[in-house]
């Protein structure tokens, strides 16, 4: 499978990528710092995308239903070099299904996530699949 985006950015402003039909702002500059994602955290968007992406593809496969999830996704960035150290992530999956087994789901997405396979080579994942009755 191959993969395709499209970046670009004007001095001094902000930045933008083109993936597909979509086009995702982010900033470049001191003055969006507050306003708009930086590359660090649509890194982070796009390792819980990944996480959100594969409830979905498991809920299939392991045959269980939920109504939503919501991930929260921290970081640990060193300095010297600059780089993620650590990742911590809380998914909570709002379900009632009995079927949903959390121990399976955890090691099918930490197995089998494109994104997440990725960065595990290079930093520490630390995550924690809460159930919320819904």
């Amino acid at each position: 499978m191959k993969y395709f985006s499209q970046a670009s950015s004007s001095s001094k402003n902000n930045a933008s990528i083109k993936i597909k039909e979509s086009k995702i702002s982010f900033g470049i500059t001191p003055e969006s710092a507050d306003s708009l994602p930086n590359p660090a955290e649509l890194f982070l968007g796009s390792f819980s995308s990944c996480i959100l992406k594969n409830v979905e593809r498991f809920s299939i496969l392991m045959n269980f239903k939920y109504t939503n999830a919501e991930i929260v996704v921290n970081a640990t960035r060193l300095e010297k070099p600059p780089r993620m150290d650590e990742i911590n992530y809380e998914l909570r999956i709002y379900s009632n299904d009995n079927n949903l087994n959390i121990d399976l789901l955890k090691k099918n997405i930490e197995n089998f996530g494109t994104i997440f396979n990725t960065v595990k080579l290079s930093c520490s994942i630390i995550g924690e699949i809460k159930i919320i009755s819904s």
